[in-house]
């Protein structure tokens, strides 16, 4: 965990709590966390599952990897060290999303366990429940997707450190939801996620 180096730092209680949140919004906050090689349609899948949450009335939003790097994160690049960072920033952000009410959608490659738990641990520690779901492709299939040119960049030598090439990447062993976008249409897997928030009770069926 990072230090804390702030000092003379008091944390201050507002006037409206999680429940008084959850009851204007009619749903249960909390983190759906998206990993999985890239061009495995982590955020594909994310954006589809927040439209169709929106459509039915539910407060979603989606943290896309790329999308932060463009602003909260542009200052980290992709060495283990930064990527730790990265993590570390976005759970932190996702837990005040979730501790606000919205049913907040991560899609990060976020390849190492140890930085994946450690979110988990984040939202834990508030009392916010964190869903990880592994988005399951094969390097074949991501390479054969390739949307943005970046695997063929990799096996060039153009990128360094890209996971799934010159980079590891570290499945879930216990992740609450496995998608095989190889199998599954991102509209097919956001039905079954839909599914899924209905039954734990965090939005009441449609």
């Amino acid at each position: 965990m990072t230090d804390q180096k702030a000092t003379n730092i008091t944390w201050h209680e507002g006037h409206v709590d999680r429940k008084d949140r959850n009851a204007l919004l009619k749903q249960q906050g909390l983190t759906m966390w998206f990993t999985g090689l890239s061009a495995s349609g982590k955020s594909t899948i994310a954006f589809t599952l927040e439209h169709a949450l929106v459509e039915h009335g539910h407060l979603s939003y989606v943290l896309d990897g790329d999308n932060i790097r463009h602003g909260l994160n542009k200052n980290l690049g992709f060495s283990p060290e930064d990527r730790n960072e990265n993590i570390r920033r976005i759970g932190e952000v996702a837990k005040l999303f979730a501790d606000a009410g919205a049913i907040t959608l991560t899609s990060f490659i976020s390849p190492y366990r140890a930085d994946r738990d450690q979110a988990r641990k984040i939202h834990a520690d508030a009392g916010l429940r964190f869903v990880e779901v592994f988005v399951k492709a094969s390097v074949e299939l991501c390479e054969e997707r390739d949307p943005k040119g970046l695997y063929k960049k990799a096996r060039a030598g153009e990128i360094p450190e890209f996971t799934g090439i010159s980079a590891p990447y570290e499945e879930p062993l216990k992740a609450e939801f496995v998608i095989d976008s190889g199998k599954l249409s991102p509209q097919e897997a956001a039905a079954e996620l839909i599914a899924y928030l209905e039954k734990e009770g965090f939005i009441k069926p449609s």
